[in-house]
């Protein structure tokens, strides 16, 4: 009997100092979302960047990372758990840990609802309803495999994070349009990105933007300007109605439909727009062509 009683106080002294010392987290709190992870893990960056100390995420996958956000004398660090049931809706799970206060917490949390439980599930409230917010201002759709197209074009290479994406291409519009309308170079079909390199873990984007031109042998010398043809290859096209900024929700649309379905894609998407944002207008009613090229048989 003694050594029945000896083992279950070894376990109950082994659950207390777990939950006091060893679990990962203080509090945590779950909630379904109306997205895919890609769409909640770029909305968590842009609402991260409206606390007073910044911290950038520190990313693992568009599924899993971490968030650092100073509330009062305390320092909270939230870690996104993500997990997708289909292609509009997920999971999402938030595990919680004030690093300045994190034993007080432990300890007051099973007896009474605290601050920092209430002010933990108000601000991913608060999320919750920016996400929802951000959603309804964009459509995607998938339309499975289709050639991208082949054309002679007139490009400037940027380097920006991908939410300045829209902004670089902006910058740049009047200029390459300018200088392409001066020299009378024919245009050929609408602007296009070409993404040479999307580094998630660094939150960079190396791109081309450019305008589909005819060949001719009058192109005007310009050091910023680079000529190349684009040949047709297959690829995963979604079709993405919204603003350009956030045009990238159809780019994790189609990693997640090629990770569901097996292909094997080079994430390096091509974006085709149809619209010039300066005249404005509904922006839902914006189109924007995205393909994600599929690696060849031999790669």
């Amino acid at each position: 009997m003694r050594k029945i009683i000896s083992i279950i106080l070894a376990l109950v002294v082994g659950v207390i100092l777990w939950y006091l010392f060893l679990k990962p987290q203080d509090y945590q709190v779950n909630f379904k979302a109306k997205a895919i992870p890609g769409t909640i893990y770029e909305t968590v960056k842009a609402w991260n960047k409206g606390f007073d100390s910044i911290i950038p995420l520190d990313y693992n996958s568009p599924s899993h990372f971490k968030q650092t956000i100073f509330v009062n004398d305390s320092v909270h660090v939230y870690n996104w758990e993500i997990t997708r049931v289909h292609d509009s809706l997920s999971e999402v799970q938030v595990n919680i840990k004030d690093l300045s206060h994190s034993l007080g917490n432990r300890l007051s949390i099973p007896f009474s609802d605290t601050d920092f439980e209430k002010g933990s599930r108000k601000l991913l409230l608060d999320f919750n309803t920016l996400l929802n917010e951000h959603i309804k201002g964009f459509k995607v759709s998938i339309e499975k495999e289709e050639e991208t197209f082949s054309s002679f074009c007139a490009c400037v290479k940027l380097h920006t994070s991908p939410e300045d994406k829209a902004k670089g291409m902006m910058a740049n519009y009047n200029f390459l349009d300018g200088i392409l309308a001066d020299n009378e170079v024919q245009l050929n079909g609408p602007p296009f990105v070409e993404v040479l390199d999307w580094d998630l873990e660094n939150n960079l984007l190396t791109y081309n933007f450019c305008n589909p031109i005819v060949r001719s042998e009058k192109l005007p010398d310009h050091p910023d300007i680079e000529y190349k043809r684009m040949f047709s290859k297959n690829a995963l096209k979604a079709v993405y109605h919204g603003n350009y900024i956030t045009s990238d929700r159809a780019w994790y649309a189609l990693l997640d439909y090629a990770k569901e379905n097996n292909i094997s894609i080079e994430e390096k998407p091509i974006e085709v727009f149809h619209n010039n944002p300066h005249i404005g207008g509904n922006e839902l009613e914006w189109t924007t062509e995205v393909f994600m090229p599929i690696k060849e048989s031999n790669e």
